[in-house]
């Protein structure tokens, strides 16, 4: 690739987020934040392989955020290297944290707002909240948390779920939400998806603190189908592999190909099956 020509490309990138990170963060207090750990297993074909990752969810008034912890690092660090190197565009994108996961998902009391950036454009679609939960008749106590039962089939996949009318927040993590408690664990059938919460702020420590959740990653999105978002992703990768092939970065052909290749037909394991 010319020197130039990366050279351009990094000083744009670099552009369009400042601008998108100089977006003031919307003034929601905040009334509860807690932090879940997902542990699932990405490939079918290698069960011994466990992806663990950490979740917050912010809840305002009416509105909670669910959004990876390192997205939120990556955003804090990002605007520290700027406002420090503004002036020569010197940031050290190595040394930011990356997540698997890139989307937001606000859920409301009538739907979850799934959100993701592709490429330059934001877009987002509506899940509607989940309204067939069977509530269980059993209790278990969770991390010193007295927890009731409830299941449900959701995308594919038979869930358990555990939540607490001790915490009156009737959201959970991902787009499970719609139970009279906050979701303290929920684990699907095949034991491939466990979230858990295992951090929460107490609420005499909430008092004046708002949602950190930069706007940039909701406001203003593009409302489409989920198949339409999905179809978007895979059109901009396409695309993104041509322009830099035009520049001159050359791509091999061979095993490494053939190995994601042949995981994405036989392996992948997504949250949602349907």
């Amino acid at each position: 690739m010319n020197f130039t020509k990366k050279q351009t490309l990094t000083i744009l990138f670099l552009f369009f987020f400042s601008f998108l990170f100089s977006q003031t963060i919307t003034s929601y207090a905040l009334r509860g934040e807690f932090t879940y750990l997902l542990q699932y297993k990405p490939n079918t074909l290698n069960r011994d392989n466990v992806y663990k990752e950490l979740f917050t969810m912010q809840i305002s008034d009416k509105r909670a955020f669910f959004i990876s912890e390192n997205r939120l690092k990556f955003d804090s660090l990002f605007m520290e290297q700027y406002n420090k190197n503004r002036s020569n565009f010197n940031i050290d994108m190595r040394g930011l944290p990356s997540s698997k996961f890139k989307f937001l998902i606000i859920q409301t009391n009538d739907n979850s707002e799934f959100y993701e950036s592709v490429g330059t454009a934001l877009l987002s679609y509506n899940t509607p909240v989940i309204r067939d939960w069977k509530l269980i008749d059993e209790t278990k106590v969770i991390n010193s948390i007295s927890c009731k039962k409830a299941e449900v089939h959701y995308k594919g996949r038979d869930w358990t779920a555990w939540y607490s009318m001790e915490i009156p927040f009737p959201y959970g993590p991902y787009k499970f939400s719609g139970l009279p408690g906050l979701i303290v664990k929920i684990t699907d059938k095949t034991g491939d998806y466990d979230f858990e919460l295992v951090k929460s702020v107490s609420s005499d420590k909430l008092k004046g603190k708002i949602i950190t959740v930069n706007a940039r990653h909701y406001q203003n999105a593009k409302l489409v189908t989920k198949k339409e978002l999905t179809q978007a992703t895979k059109n901009y990768r396409d695309n993104i592999k041509y322009e830099l092939e035009k520049m001159g970065t050359v791509f091999s052909e061979g095993q490494n190909r053939q190995k994601i290749s042949e995981t994405d037909k036989k392996g992948y394991n997504p949250i949602e099956l349907e």
